[in-house]
């Protein structure tokens, strides 16, 4: 199955932001545990290209991994070079749609307006981010895939497990899971991996509901 497809099918990506490469692997494999399969490493991370590296060797085919707050086309090749295969931004950056496809990743810029979703769309965006998602709510994506259903949106930010069943319902093809998931205050311990294992698992039960 490829990147689109599997994104497609899971729904659900996971975010994992400001954590050291060890801790990051942790959350992975907890999060795993729970049914989350598509994870992302922020680039604002540390050591975020190692990150995804060591989750991709250690995973393997059992997840797909993507690296996120890629801002620009330079940072978009470092993180295709250690073995993303996703690439997302939380804004729009034609360059960086451009030399992901060129590497044969997935696409998935940062959008807000019509305007901004559609221009994301034109110049090959595989999936458009509808970021911030809080500010709009589900009805947002309804209204949008009414006239252009040929629209792929993954709304980030204020996803929660009360309104994450929604989003889907109204059209959305992903959600993209932040800190209702994956608090980055935390310190990595045994608990805190175990609490992941059950937010990813009552995640995952709301979308198969």
């Amino acid at each position: 199955m490829n990147t689109f497809q599997w994104i497609k099918k899971e729904k659900l990506i996971a975010i994992i932001r400001g954590y050291n490469t060890a801790d990051a692997l942790a959350i992975a494999k907890a999060l795993y545990e729970g049914g989350i399969t598509t994870l992302e490493v922020t680039l604002n991370s540390e050591s975020p290209l190692q990150t995804i590296e060591k989750i991709r060797n250690e995973l393997g085919n059992e997840v797909k991994v993507g690296a996120g707050t890629v801002l620009d086309s330079e940072s978009a090749r470092l993180a295709l070079s250690a073995g993303a295969q996703f690439i997302l931004s939380p804004s729009l950056d034609i360059d960086s749609i451009k030399l992901t496809k060129r590497y044969g990743a997935v696409s998935i810029p940062g959008a807000f307006t019509p305007t901004e979703i559609v221009t994301a769309f034109q110049e090959g965006a595989d999936i458009i981010k509808v970021f911030p998602a809080s500010s709009l709510g589900p009805n947002y994506i309804k209204d949008l895939q009414g006239p252009l259903p040929q629209l792929k949106l993954l709304p980030t930010g204020g996803i929660t497990l009360e309104n994450v069943a929604s989003f889907i319902q109204k059209g959305a093809i992903g959600v993209g899971l932040g800190s209702a998931l994956i608090p980055n205050t935390c310190e990595v311990t045994a608990d805190y991996l175990s609490t992941v294992t059950k937010k990813a698992s009552a995640f995952t039960g709301e979308i198969t509901k």
